[in-house]
């Protein structure tokens, strides 16, 4: 016998208090009333000693032992008294349920997650119905699905739910994490159950699994070839540079052929000979400037056919475009021509429109009366409509100096460059020295809405026409009115789990940012100039420092690259079918019935009604005796 729910002193305890309870009401049901009487002559003082001398007795007896009895009964259902000991007759399993990519491998009854399934199925099912299981899920996390649980029904649905993932099986984790909970949650711990293909990672391993380990094997392919990552690299404006890995996974040599489609157009083929447990690198050469769909393809027919395809979306790289209002465009055209991602149209000073479509707008030598609404460079502008308040003109002015500290002056470096006349500006607050002489800037940007930069001088008629940091400057000045377009990308198809990236050096942490495909901010680390994150789900990932940006498209499902091979001595396969199917056996059931059967007893037999028409009787009978007695 043991109690579940209440130790031995908390029931007598309870029990004492509701006993002590009803046994005081049932000695208070004799309390004094107040009768109205015609004349005190028919009470004599033998009486009225007598009366004064009774003392307090229980009326009904039986009622109260038959509530005694109900609560009692009631008490040990709460309690729930159970037949047996199930701290000895139980004990408490952890069946890990291998549910990593590889399990969605084909296999003669559909695939391996169905063969694992029925294994798990059968698993519980043979354990004795005391026994507790908990379910986890293992793939590069370990999961528990249900707590310790005797319910047959709810370990059936959790099982029958499981569904391979796109991880791979950490399983030396697993295994950690069950062994883990059996001691911190378990009196008496049972087995630690794996089911599953074994298919880990080559870097992982088991030092030494848990004695209690019982491990049911699940028969898997051999051969399979798949893709393994897929990388583009931006070479520049037009050109895309892909590189495909894909690694033979079997024990048998494997030609495949590789074929690349890019907006549903074929783009370029390859034929990969892979030798066992091999991974091999190739790359393609793709031309757009268009967004669209890139599809990379083995065209084998293996038993896990997840791994032979993957999709990354490829984004529209835009054209800056520039509009210029010059009379001597050949001046500025090399600057402007030669970036592959600047598009600039030239235009008379006499065309000007306020209204002009353009994502930048460069004023030579002219300032209209009505300015621009979108981002503007002015080339030396007449005092009279300059956009910068000019503080005076400077003769035989040297350049002194370069603004290093801001993005449009980064990597700027002149010697000895001397002007022979140059407009200096006055700036305001938050205005953005770029290029300075003595007397003051002679480049200067303003952040507002629109942005703009003016030039005191004409790059192309002054000694700046020699130097490099000319086209660096106008590259700086384009980069900074719209980042977008220069920004540097590169993309990345893989599987889900642990990421790192190289970074630049001296990377400033504060400038990282990882988010999901949803706008939802990843945690990361970077250390030693490394990116590390986490992902737990296929998706689209973007990792931006700086001008550079990572895209992620987290879809290939990650295979482990050996076989796990089960130690000597670890218990293989089902255990027997237990015959003992009620070790333990919970009455409270029938106590909870047993006490509420007692109380409505008591209640037809002792109910209040009948209570006092039983007081009425003995009331007669006792003044029937008393009668007799002054009779006699």
């Amino acid at each position: 016998m043991s109690l579940l729910n209440l130790s031995l002193p908390e029931l007598i305890a309870l029990f004492s208090t509701v006993s002590a309870v009803l046994v005081t009401l049932y000695l208070l049901d004799r309390s004094r009333r107040r009768q109205v009487v015609a004349t005190l002559k028919f009470w004599t003082p033998a009486e009225s000693a007598q009366s004064m001398r009774q003392k307090r007795r229980i009326q009904q007896p039986w009622s109260l032992l038959l509530q005694l009895l109900s609560i009692i009964l009631l008490l040990l259902a709460i309690a729930q008294l159970q037949w047996g000991d199930r701290a000895f007759s139980s004990h408490d399993h952890v069946l890990i349920l291998d549910t990593s990519a590889w399990m969605g491998a084909r296999s003669a009854n559909g695939t391996l997650m169905d063969d694992a399934r029925t294994a798990a199925l059968a698993y519980v099912h043979a354990v004795p119905s005391a026994d507790r299981v908990m379910i986890v899920r293992a793939d590069a996390l370990a999961t528990p699905v249900t707590p310790f649980d005797s319910s047959r029904a709810a370990l059936d649905r959790s099982i029958r739910e499981s569904k391979p993932t796109a991880a791979a099986l950490n399983l030396d984790q697993a295994l950690e994490f069950a062994d883990r909970v059996q001691k911190l949650h378990s009196s008496h711990p049972g087995e630690i159950v794996y089911i599953g293909a074994g298919r880990i990672p080559a870097s992982d391993g088991i030092a030494t699994p848990p004695t209690n380990l019982r491990v049911i094997p699940i028969g898997s392919p051999s051969e399979n070839c798949g893709l393994r990552k897929i990388g583009l690299n931006r070479v520049d404006a037009e050109t895309w540079q892909v590189f495909v890995s894909a690694r033979n996974y079997g024990t048998a040599r494997c030609v495949a052929p590789l074929a690349m489609q890019f907006g549903g157009a074929p783009m370029g083929s390859r034929t990969l000979t892979l030798d066992p447990g091999v991974q091999r690198d190739t790359s393609f050469m793709l031309r757009t400037r268009a967004a669209g769909l890139l599809e990379i393809r083995l065209l084998t027919t293996d038993a896990f056919p997840e791994d032979d395809r993957a999709v990354v979306e490829v984004p529209a790289q835009p054209a800056l475009k520039v509009i210029v209002f010059s009379t001597e465009p050949e001046l500025l055209r090399p600057l402007l021509a030669s970036n592959p991602n600047v598009t600039p149209l030239f235009r008379t000073p006499a065309a000007y429109d306020p209204k002009l479509q353009a994502d930048a707008v460069v004023f030579d030598g002219f300032a209209p009366a009505v300015r621009p609404t979108i981002p503007s460079i002015w080339i030396d502008p007449p005092a009279q409509r300059s956009p910068v308040r000019i503080r005076t003109t400077a003769q035989s002015a040297k350049l002194v100096g370069w603004n290093s500290d801001s993005e449009l002056g980064t990597g700027l470096h002149t010697r000895d460059v001397e002007f022979d006349t140059a407009s200096v500006f006055a700036p305001a607050a938050g205005d953005i020295s770029i290029a300075s002489v003595a007397a003051g800037p002679v480049i200067l940007a303003r952040a507002g809405s629109p942005k703009l930069v003016v030039f005191g001088f004409h790059p192309a008629r002054s000694a700046m026409q020699y130097e490099l940091a000319t086209p660096l400057l106008f590259a700086n000045i384009l980069r900074w009115i719209n980042p977008a377009v220069f920004q540097r990308w590169e993309l990345n198809a893989g599987s889900v789990g642990t990421i790192e990236e190289r970074l630049e050096r001296n990377t400033n942490p504060n400038d990282v940012k990882v988010s999901s495909d949803d706008g939802r901010a990843v945690p990361f680390t970077v250390e030693n100039d490394h990116l590390r994150f986490f992902a737990s789900a296929p998706g689209t990932y973007r990792a931006q420092a700086g001008d550079r940006e990572i895209g992620y498209s987290l879809m290939l499902p990650d295979v482990g690259d050996s076989q796990w091979t089960i130690p000597a001595g670890v218990r293989r396969g089902l255990p027997r079918v237990s015959r003992v199917r009620a070790s333990v056996a919970d009455l409270w059931p029938w106590l909870a019935l047993a006490g509420a059967a007692g109380l409505l007893l008591e209640w037809f037999l002792y109910g209040r009604g009948r209570r006092e028409a039983w007081g009425a009787r003995r009331k007669v009978q006792t003044r029937s005796r008393v009668l007799q007695r002054k009779a006699s």
